[in-house]
Formats: structure tokens, C-alpha cells, sequence
């Protein structure tokens, strides 16, 4: 696996496609064994940084909060507030 895919920097449906084309490699009967382990350690590195993305997405999401004011204000997870400065 190459560097760019453990890098936060790497594009989800990038990481997708490059996973898609790994699962259809290893569909192959023509590989041989330590060529599909490689595939399938780098898939599994990709699912992992994937997975993460989603999560990252996902606690986006759930910090979208309403302001008194009642416009949407996007928090960053990683700068998350209290429990009491949130309002719903």
C-alpha cells in the first residue's frame, strides 16, 4: 500500500475504487498466493482508512446544531463543545 492511502489527505471514493479494484483482483483465480495476501493486506488497510472517513463524516454531521438564531452552525468533532452549550 502505498503511502497516499494512509494519508488523510486520500479522497474517499478514491479509496473506494481502489478497494473495488483489489476485491476484483482477488476474485481472480490466477494469483497467486502471496500476491492475493498483498491485495488483501492493502485492502484491509484501505477498509480501515474508509471506515475512519465515515466516522469523521458521521460525528460532522452529529455537531450540526441549530444556533438560537436558528441557522446551522458546523462544529468541528474534533473541537466538540458541552453538553450545556449545545442547544437542539
Amino acid at each position: 500500500m502505498t503511502q497516499a492511502h494512509e494519508s488523510k489527505e486520500v479522497k474517499y471514493e478514491e479509496a473506494l475504487k481502489r478497494l473495488e479494484k483489489l476485491v476484483g483482483e482477488l476474485d481472480r483465480s490466477e494469483l497467486d498466493l502471496e500476491t492475493r495476501l498483498k491485495k488483501f493486506e492493502e485492502g484491509t488497510k484501505l477498509a480501515r482508512v474508509l471506515l475512519k472517513k465515515l466516522d469523521q463524516a458521521k460525528k460532522k454531521v452529529e455537531l450540526l446544531v441549530k444556533s438560537s438564531a436558528g441557522d446551522a452552525t458546523l462544529i468541528p468533532f474534533d473541537d466538540e463543545p458541552d453538553a450545556d452549550d449545545r442547544t437542539a
